[in-house]
């Protein structure tokens, strides 16, 4: 699977347009803003998203995905139902951000954990790795050995778990019984800030220290 990094908005959030070479599918990750960037970059690729997947509800992922899907007219799936309040209170997200109003959102599908998605010939397994929120999920491309982990874990660091139903022991068991486990030679596309490795963050990320 191949992936393009498309920083969004004042939050640097990685917004990710993924696809796979055989077929020419592409799906757009986390869409946080900048709607005209994004279809700008998918346009000089040659690539049209044939869906939408959220990691999580936040506004920083989410805030040019109906947008985005409307233009497209293309459906939005994910994240885990247990995300809806955070979708359902995007307006008072946009407020607190002092961003423009985002609606709320409720998205095509769902995601549960042990579900999959398919662009073009690439399968993405779904596991949900709460802590950040309760339903944030991640996308693993267990072929091409790539995840993309939204909000969960960063190169150096992990997610912020001081937000309603946020949990910090959930998040570091999450990523410990779950990400982990998938094998140091994986490369992960984080929310924010650059790519790395589980094998890199196993032995330097200071969050998962002993």
């Amino acid at each position: 699977m191949n992936y393009q990094i498309i920083p969004v908005t004042a939050f640097s959030q990685n917004c990710s347009v993924i696809w796979d070479d055989e077929t020419q599918q592409a799906a757009l990750v986390d869409p946080g803003g900048d709607a005209e960037t994004i279809k700008a970059v998918l346009a000089e690729r040659g690539l049209t998203p044939s869906q939408i997947l959220l990691t999580h509800g936040h506004l920083d992922h989410v805030g040019a995905a109906a947008e985005l899907a409307a233009h497209y007219q293309v459906p939005i799936v994910g994240p885990h139902p247990l995300d809806a309040f955070w979708l359902d209170n995007l307006p008072t997200q946009s407020r607190m951000f002092g961003l423009p109003e985002c609606a709320p959102l409720t998205p095509d599908r769902w995601l549960e954990e042990g579900e999959t998605v398919q662009v073009g010939n690439v399968t993405l397994e779904v596991l949900l790795c709460p802590g950040h929120t309760p339903g944030h999920i991640v996308f693993f491309d267990r072929v091409g050995r790539l995840l993309i982990s939204g909000d969960v874990i960063f190169n150096g660091g992990v997610g912020r778990t001081d937000f309603p139903q946020g949990s910090h022991s959930d998040l570091i068991d999450a990523i410990r019984t779950k990400l982990l486990p998938l094998g140091d030679d994986v490369t992960f596309v984080p929310g924010h800030g650059p790519i790395s490795t589980l094998g890199r963050e196993r032995i330097s990320n200071p969050f998962l220290q002993e």
